[in-house]
């Protein structure tokens, strides 16, 4: 608290000590003196400020000498801010007409900036052909991250760390432009600092879909002739890429939410059941994993359904249901011994379904509780190669010590850093 002066008050006193004028003098000159210095150093406070306050009072006192770092940094942070803008841009106002969706949508347009290309992401093609040559890969594994990079969290890591355990010597590409950043590097260096081949990649999508049978579709959503529909274009971009980045150039394409626990050496041209009937057929398939050689008929085959069926109004239908539709009518054609593919059981990737998933990251102190768990950890341990997560139902979770999905983490975990408080 600072003491306020009457100065009309003193210069009315006729009897004041020369001690006090000089003790005052002298606080006086202190205060100000620490007043310039705080001003002057204004910046290191500043710098810490969030991204989310606005950005002129910002950088409005920055020093000059310091110009050019300041400016990076403030386009780094208006980056971040655009990253998180764009993410929800994607998504329509709800309760909206289909021509009313698209005439919003030819307005958003300018601002989808997954759907530009850019310097950037025109060298997509020679980067990840690069990256794939130089590195030797014995597995090149694909993921796709349309979110910001600040929602690129622990559960997500913990997907690489593990999928790093079971193949130290597989590279991984992530199709992000949120992730092509410095903060990309930052998040990602904590596995490359290790020798582990990783990298994030913006991709250009006319390149990814050019010469498919969405290359057409494509041109009609930037021209505008296409209802995005009410589901996030984000997610049915996604399903969309996996299905481009293995038929251009062949792997693995995993969602973030897996934890991996052993090998896909000896897998090809699978995909996995979600769910079967009692008498074992299956009767839903998954497009969370997808394994296929370069160019198979299968991967063209779920393109040309994505661009003939396409709804953004149905959740699932653009991947989990379009897959199982196209295999569906492919075991009753001719054409089903032309394709060479192997649909893996859900025990596989999917040992639990959605609904049962938050069992799996629960821990009750109960004998039969207890014994449940060894008894489901012994069974993923014998014909299981990933888990998958199912964050839209799990995300807000926390992993509990001691639960299935706690000792599978810990058991195949790299880094291991809090595990049960994410």
């Amino acid at each position: 608290m600072v003491k306020m002066f009457d100065y009309n008050r003193i210069s009315k006193t006729k009897k004041i000590h020369l001690f006090s004028i000089l003790s005052f003098a002298l606080i006086l000159s202190i205060i100000i003196f620490i007043s310039n210095l705080s001003s002057s150093h204004s910046v290191v406070f500043v710098s810490k400020t969030s991204s989310h306050q606005p950005l002129k009072s910002t950088f409005a006192q920055r020093p000059l000498i310091s110009k050019k770092k300041e400016t990076n940094h403030e386009a780094y942070i208006i980056k971040e801010e655009q990253e998180v803008e764009d993410h929800v841009n994607l998504v329509p106002p709800f309760n909206l007409t289909k021509e009313q969706r698209i005439s919003w949508f030819k307005k958003k347009l300018p601002e989808f900036s997954i759907l530009k290309s850019t310097r950037l992401s025109r060298q997509f093609n020679s980067r990840v052909n690069k990256f794939l040559i130089s590195r030797s890969c014995k597995v090149q594994f694909f993921m796709t991250w349309i979110s910001p990079a600040s929602s690129f969290g622990r559960r997500e890591f913990f997907a690489l760390e593990t999928l790093f355990k079971s193949h130290p010597k597989g590279c991984l590409i992530i199709l992000s432009s949120t992730l092509d950043s410095p903060r990309g590097v930052r998040i990602l260096r904590l596995l490359t600092q290790l020798g582990y081949k990783v990298a994030a990649v913006t991709p250009e999508l006319s390149f990814l879909f050019n010469n498919t049978p969405v290359e057409f579709w494509f041109d009609d959503l930037k021209n505008g002739k296409k209802d995005p529909g009410e589901i996030p274009l984000a997610q049915n971009l996604s399903n969309l890429i996996r299905l481009a980045v293995l038929y251009k150039y062949g792997g693995v394409y995993l969602d973030t939410d897996f934890i991996i626990l052993k090998d896909f050496l000896r897998l090809r041209n699978s995909i996995g059941a979600q769910s079967v009937s009692a008498n074992g057929k299956w009767t839903r398939l998954n497009n969370a994993v997808l394994i296929f050689d370069k160019n198979h008929p299968l991967l063209y085959k779920f393109m040309e359904e994505f661009a003939l069926s396409f709804d953004g109004n149905k959740w699932g239908q653009n991947g989990p249901y379009l897959v199982s539709r196209v295999v569906e009518r492919l075991m009753t054609s001719t054409e089903k011994n032309q394709f060479n593919f192997t649909v893996l059981p859900p025990i596989s990737f999917y040992p639990v379904d959605w609904i049962r998933i938050p069992g799996f990251f629960m821990k009750f102190n109960t004998r039969t509780h207890s014994r449940w768990i060894e008894a489901k950890l012994l069974q993923l341990s014998g014909e299981t190669y990933g888990v998958h997560l199912w964050n839209r139902q799990s995300s807000s979770m926390k992993i509990e010590q001691g639960s299935i999905i706690w000792r599978l983490i810990s058991d195949h975990c790299l880094l291991c850093k809090d595990i049960y408080s994410s």
